[in-house]
């Protein structure tokens, strides 16, 4: 039975404890998951840290919200400050080994990392849409780590927080490096997304939803191919070459286009027919698209 008592991890400090280990530096650790901590297992931790986790071997779940996770071997899943999940394991067979980089936001101040942490889209990916590794890049994650941990192992000094942050920059790199990778190998499926994406884009104006539910929205779409919206962003435009949101834009466009010129509603009916809540919103939005307000398209179409 699922333990219902959240664990909150608030500090790196708090999560060495959990586990027994020293704490060297208080805001940013490496650690090595070896042995099970069975009064963990079913537990529920709130992280209040950044956290990344490559996992060598299955027989690990973890949940995040309503979705499960079975880790494959050369998994990474990670976590930004905020997230709850559940961790679990088959305690019949042996714990599978892991290395986790885990680092509190304070360690961003004033660094070129917090400029660009909100880059690194993956930490709002489903756990579901996991990286997964070969060996080489296995290799690289754990090089990156011994890396980081060997900073750790010096004096706290006034090169300390760039070294570190540098260091954690790079392997979020290479993580987006081989999402990109995994992107393209995932072509195929991808593609069909896309595609469906499109279908039910049109679908939307045609059912009548915009007055129902308003403007599309890219959760929307992202909820309706059972993905995260920042996955699903992310998929769309290294699929297409064009964000979620242009793509909306684009469908909105059109059929204005399409009402403007086929009937005589007024430009606020329109409007709202297409889910704006203000016509003079859909006004600017058509004036930035087509250079043109919708009376001016009307009269020149």
């Amino acid at each position: 039975m699922t333990n219902e008592r959240i664990i909150q991890i608030d500090s790196i400090d708090a999560y060495n404890k959990l586990y027994g280990w020293e704490t060297l530096h208080p805001l940013v650790t490496v650690v090595n998951h070896a042995e099970p901590m069975e009064s963990l297992n079913h537990s529920r931790l709130n992280y209040g840290l950044y956290a990344l986790f490559l996992k060598q071997g299955d027989g690990c779940s973890i949940r995040y919200g309503r979705e499960k996770y079975d880790y494959q071997e050369g998994t990474v899943v990670s976590f930004k400050p905020g997230q709850v999940v559940e961790v679990e394991w088959d305690e019949s067979r042996p714990m599978p080994p892991s290395r986790g980089l885990l680092f509190h936001p304070d360690l961003l101040y004033g660094t070129q990392l917090a400029r660009r942490i909100n880059d690194y889209t993956f930490f709002d990916y489903d756990q579901r849409e996991a990286l997964h590794l070969s060996e080489r890049e296995q290799h690289t994650m754990v090089e990156l780590f011994d890396r980081i941990e060997e900073e750790l192992q010096h004096p706290i000094d006034r090169h300390s927080q760039t070294l570190i942050t540098d260091a954690i920059g790079l392997l979020l790199d290479y993580c987006m490096r081989y999402y990109d990778r995994q992107f393209i190998t995932r072509h195929k499926v991808n593609s069909d997304i896309l595609t469906a994406f499109n279908q039910q884009l049109r679908e939307y104006f045609v059912n009548g939803h915009p007055e129902r539910h308003g403007l599309p929205t890219v959760v929307y779409f992202a909820d309706k191919a059972c993905l995260s919206p920042n996955y699903f962003g992310d998929l769309i435009s290294k699929e297409s070459g064009t964000t979620a949101q242009r793509h909306i834009q684009d469908a909105v466009i059109e059929r204005s286009k399409q009402l403007l010129v086929e009937t005589r509603l007024p430009v606020s009916e329109i409007a709202y027919q297409l889910g704006f809540e203000y016509p003079q919103h859909f006004s600017r939005l058509f004036k930035s698209r087509t250079g043109m307000t919708p009376n001016e398209y009307r009269l020149t179409a």
